[in-house]
């Protein structure tokens, strides 16, 4: 499931430079370094100590962790809905993304500059925000305009959709994101086509100076009370530490250097980590002496699609799953002895999988 973040920000608010850390970072589970697929686009593995876990139970010839994606974004400025700067680049590589990565200056340096002239973390998530609204606003009333014709003419359920995109438009209007407006599930249906920006899941990374890694400062504090309707996550890290903590490949020298600044681990692992929950993601494993893989899935799929994400004939001849948990494999070491001690569970099409889960899969095409 190759599923995107977008790192968007100001300009200078130490958005590339975590780009950069994430690009220099080695898993510690195995070594799958970040790859890059474009200039600005690439992979990282999302630190999971289940798999270690696993690797030392099963001894397999090779170790696959599950991946992320994150997109450097072209910096944002005032008036980007309308085209300024880089505005339009912006705009439509967000569209493209799953979830919104939003790095927020939250740090004094006379040495960079600010685009508002000083730090203010609330002024910077409003200019984006703004952007972003107004051009979800625009495509909001193109439908409008289409869907009015349509309800003018007595339909019944063009009238339904009408309604439904009103009020987003009053929401969108009145400051709101689309994903803070109020409306039943099923109908988000109508404004799924629109791809609107500001629906996107949003997790916020309060980038700080070194003093402030462990206990935030008075820029984090308002940017927090700020998201606080939002129900957000705000991630705290120091991009120019995490470059740092990302050149290390001896992991016994990267602990030590963490320890110097009393982290037990890097701002990195907490947001891929973060990310990936934002994505309502879970992971599952198959387990082997060839290999010892993790699969990504999102919350609520049921056994069959799981096994879809490893080959399709999975999905279409699936007859059943056997199941182990990892605390079940940490306690009874091998397979076979979970089975002998009753601790493999056969699965149907209708078992909802896990995260954790240790899968082997039956099918028949």
């Amino acid at each position: 499931m190759a599923l995107q973040c977008g790192i968007v920000g100001l300009p200078n608010v130490g958005k590339s430079t975590l780009f950069n850390a994430l690009s220099s970072a080695k898993a510690e589970a195995a070594n799958f370094p970040f790859c890059t697929i474009e200039p600005n686009v690439g992979v990282v593995t999302v630190p999971d100590q289940r798999l270690q876990i696993l690797e030392d139970l099963v001894k397999p010839n090779k170790l696959v962790p599950t991946v992320i994606e994150f997109v450097d974004i072209a910096g944002l400025v005032k008036g980007a809905s309308k085209g300024e700067g880089l505005g339009n680049k912006f705009l439509a590589n967000i569209r493209e993304v799953d979830a919104i990565i939003h790095v927020i200056r939250c740090f004094q340096d006379d040495n960079i500059v600010h685009v508002a002239g000083g730090v203010d973390p609330v002024f910077d998530k409003e200019v984006i925000d703004t952007e972003l609204q107004l051009k979800d606003l625009e495509s909001v009333e193109k439908k409008i305009i289409r869907i009015e014709k349509i309800a003018k003419s007595g339909d019944a359920k063009a009238k339904k959709e009408l309604e439904i995109l009103q009020l987003f438009k009053q929401g969108l209007e009145s400051g709101k994101n689309a994903r803070a407006i109020e409306v039943e599930k099923e109908d988000l249906e109508v404004v799924r086509d629109l791809h609107l920006l500001t629906i996107k899941p949003v997790l916020y990374v309060a980038n700080v100076e070194e003093g402030s890694i462990l206990t935030g400062n008075k820029f984090v504090e308002q940017l927090r009370e700020k998201v606080k309707e939002e129900n957000a996550e705000v991630i705290v890290l120091c991009a120019a530490i995490e470059s740092q903590i990302a050149e290390f490949e001896d992991q016994e020298e990267k602990a030590m250097f963490l320890s110097e600044y009393g982290l037990d681990e890097s701002g990195l692992n907490k947001l891929i980590q973060a990310a990936y929950k934002l994505l309502n993601l879970i992971t599952y494993f198959t387990a082997g002496v060839q290999e010892v893989r993790a699969w990504t899935i999102k919350k609520g799929w049921k056994a069959p699609q799981a096994a879809g994400v490893i080959h399709s004939d999975f999905e279409r001849g699936f007859i059943k799953a056997e199941v182990i948990k990892l605390n079940d494999y940490q306690t009874f070491k091998t397979e076979s002895a979970c089975r002998e001690n009753g601790k493999i569970s056969i699965e149907g099409k209708e078992y909802v999988v896990q995260d954790g889960d240790i899968m082997h899969f039956r099918f028949n095409v």
